[in-house]
């Protein structure tokens, strides 16, 4: 991140944001056709919340496109079974519905290879219902990200599929008399103005078709509904950081409202049904107040250990920024610094914060911004 660039997002970093109907008059996204800038996406797409594509060109050299994929743009079974064979997957039975999902089982990749290929020789369909690989995490995280409203991009690896996205605030029409959220925004139940009052205020959703190489870039709190139309491999990742620390920490404010008003007649009756709304929230969400609060200081301890790293000297400074184009630099550290102390500053300030256990934060807040301040100071 150039210095111009943090400048003009950090001027953002207290400002609320936009109004979340302001997108549902543009049914459109931008398209890029090339390489560009870090600071140019940051200020485009992730301060703005702004959904994007990038082009098949981004993903020509990626060695999944080569061997994964046949001549004819068709997925290359022989090759993933020789890689995952006896891989435990998850894989969802999008035939059935269980609550407001699809219930899954973990199978070995062979198995569900071996059902997909009797699945299109029979016309793509089968007795055993349209089962669909997903959710395999290669890697293991702390926390699962979904639950953050964090970014994600997803890259085709083949095949195609057609994208429904709904603007941040759209959801609240979508959901039913009882709160929930719609399995289907395309079922003609939704017409039904008893089951859902507000389905009408609803804007039309963006509907994009990415092919097979392109990248779509879903933002924080876009809500989707995805459909294969072919056979499809695709590439997922969700991740965090400064742009949308703001909107995760909303985000559990209103899960925690949301379980307060279900146990609110037994408020009276526990003397710790502040904790046990906290747990219950975890239970939904993967995280409470004090983890989310640890998760934010280890952002913060990482920044400010890299900006002390940093060189003083002028012209190794401007060397360092030179080779931080895609990559963390002093400026994108400073940042993140200064949206974590914006954040921190809301939550000592929130009541449900302050009840607390004393036990349930291993650092004290206080003094965790005082070093915060003093460290963006040497950048600023």
């Amino acid at each position: 991140m150039d210095r111009e660039t943090f400048h003009n997002c950090c001027s953002l970093v207290k400002m609320p944001r936009q109004s979340h109907q302001q997108h549902c008059s543009s049914h459109f996204i931008e398209y890029i056709e090339r390489e560009i800038p870090y600071s140019k996406f940051f200020k485009n797409y992730l301060i703005p919340n702004q959904p994007c594509m990038f082009s098949k060109k981004f993903t020509e050299d990626w060695n999944c496109r080569k061997n994964w994929v046949t001549a004819d743009g068709k997925p290359n079974f022989q090759r993933l079974l020789h890689e995952f064979d006896e891989t435990p997957v998850p894989v969802a039975n999008c035939s059935a519905k269980e609550y407001n999902s699809n219930p899954k089982q973990i199978m070995p990749f062979k198995e569900f290879i071996q059902y997909w290929r009797e699945f299109i020789q029979n016309g793509h369909s089968s007795p055993r219902g349209c089962l669909y690989l997903k959710d395999w995490h290669m890697q293991r995280t702390p926390f699962h990200a979904d639950v953050f409203r964090s970014y994600s991009w997803s890259a085709n690896i083949c095949g195609c599929k057609k994208w429904l996205l709904y603007p941040p605030g759209q959801e609240e029409f979508l959901r039913d008399c009882h709160g929930n959220l719609a399995y289907d925004v395309t079922a003609p139940v939704l017409q039904d103005k008893g089951l859902y009052p507000q389905f009408e205020e609803a804007c039309q959703p963006l509907e994009i078709i990415q092919e097979a190489g392109e990248i779509i870039f879903v933002p924080s709190g876009w809500h989707h509904q995805v459909y294969n139309l072919e056979d499809t491999i695709s590439i997922n990742h969700n991740w965090l950081n400064g742009c949308n620390l703001d909107i995760m920490w909303q985000f559990l404010q209103e899960e925690l409202s949301s379980v307060q008003r279900e146990i609110e007649e037994w408020r009276d009756t526990m003397d710790t049904w502040h904790q046990h709304c906290q747990v219950i929230m975890k239970s939904c969400t993967g995280i409470d107040y004090g983890e989310f609060a640890s998760f934010l200081k280890t952002i913060a301890s990482n920044r400010m250990s890299f900006l002390n790293s940093c060189p003083r000297n002028a012209d190794d400074c401007q060397d360092l920024l030179a080779k931080s184009l895609f990559a963390l630099g002093p400026q994108h550290a400073a940042f993140d610094l200064q949206r974590v102390l914006h954040i921190f500053e809301s939550m000592l300030s929130n009541e449900d914060f302050k009840r607390l256990e004393p036990s349930a934060l291993s650092f004290k807040p206080e003094e965790l911004l005082q070093e915060i301040r003093e460290a963006v100071r040497t950048i600023v």
